[in-house]
């Protein structure tokens, strides 16, 4: 009995020490991330040992993933005597270096602050930055500390261009240089049509965008709110992209030249109307001259809604009959 107590006993420690021995076999991984430009054996194989610290390849460039065959891995580790390195079905390993990111438009807001600051160009949600070449996000080892700086700007406003020199974080100890050039200016918002307007068309919200554009080609009375144009019509024929000033708008006009109207006559009690033509246009509230189609006769009116004038009452007026003064 105690025997075969004994043979089941080391049954049982055999196949958990096989067990151990299997969980703890060499293994390739399907993926793995780097956090320098070393791959290390260990970094490729799970279990490695003694040898994970081993370097072997090259790792990819900062924030990018690249591949290494399965085959290549264990041609890579057989001077190592690294023995039972299961590949299983992994076919390559995949490799990502890991990075910090500085967006591109860190980097521009960086530049911006610096304008805003040495060349008095208006607050930094005005300036409007350039670059001469694509500014894309910058990769950073993941222990790089701080922020970009801007170490040498100059700025010559005659032709808004620039050329900055950004002191960058690139690791624990170090930092880089980063050169750029471009242009920058100031700008201000500024309403422009969205599509080509005709004479006295009356503009709607959808007619009107909002852009910004250098301050130097804005003048006082350019239109910098939606609001304001919209519900007025051109003066005259407009294409698409203009800048909108007030003098371009007008009130949208309630009576057309040669028009058909209706002439009010007002005295105290009597309102009389017959029909007349205008022989001009006009807007609300604007005197324009009508001709009395009755009388032949060309009388000056206020026009007060569509097709409807009231004629200006110009008759005599009495003096107040009032007591001498003291």
């Amino acid at each position: 009995m105690i025997r075969h107590f004994i043979v089941a006993a080391a049954a049982l420690l055999a196949l958990g020490a096989s067990a151990k021995a299997e969980q703890d076999r060499p293994k390739l991984k399907a993926e793995t991330t780097v956090t320098g430009s070393i791959v290390r054996i260990g970094d490729l194989i799970e279990h490695a040992g003694i040898i994970a610290k081993v370097p072997i390849f090259r790792a990819p460039d900062l924030g990018s993933t690249g591949t290494v065959s399965a085959e290549a891995v264990v041609e890579a580790v057989r001077p190592y005597a690294l023995v039972g390195l299961d590949t299983g079905d992994v076919g390559e390993v995949v490799v990502t270096r890991a990075s910090r990111s500085i967006p591109a438009r860190d980097i521009e807001a960086r530049v911006a602050q610096a304008l805003s600051a040495q060349y008095a160009l208006g607050p930094v949600k005005d300036i409007v930055v350039n670059f001469d070449r694509e500014l894309r996000t910058i990769q950073v080892e993941t222990t790089a500390k701080g922020e970009p700086r801007v170490a040498y700007l100059n700025y010559d406003s005659r032709n808004g261009r620039f050329d900055v020199t950004l002191d960058l974080p690139t690791g624990a100890t170090t930092r880089g240089a980063l050169h750029l050039s471009g242009r920058a200016a100031a700008t201000a918002e500024v309403a422009t049509l969205a599509r080509a307007v005709e004479r006295g068309e009356v503009l709607k919200h959808a007619d009107v965008l909002i852009e910004r554009r250098p301050r130097g080609e804005i003048g006082r009375d350019m239109i910098t709110n939606a609001d304001l144009a919209v519900g007025l019509a051109a003066r005259a024929a407009m294409q698409p992209g203009r800048p909108l000033r007030l003098a371009d708008l007008m009130k949208p006009e309630l009576v057309q030249r040669n028009e058909t109207v209706t002439l009010v006559y007002r005295v105290p009690g009597i309102t009389l109307t017959v029909r007349g033509k205008a022989t001009e246009g006009g807007a609300e509230g604007d005197v324009i001259s009508v001709l009395n189609e009755q009388s032949k006769r060309s009388v000056q009116g206020v026009v007060v809604g569509p097709g409807r004038v009231v004629i200006r009452n110009e008759g005599p007026r009495l003096a107040a009959n009032l007591p001498p003064s003291p």
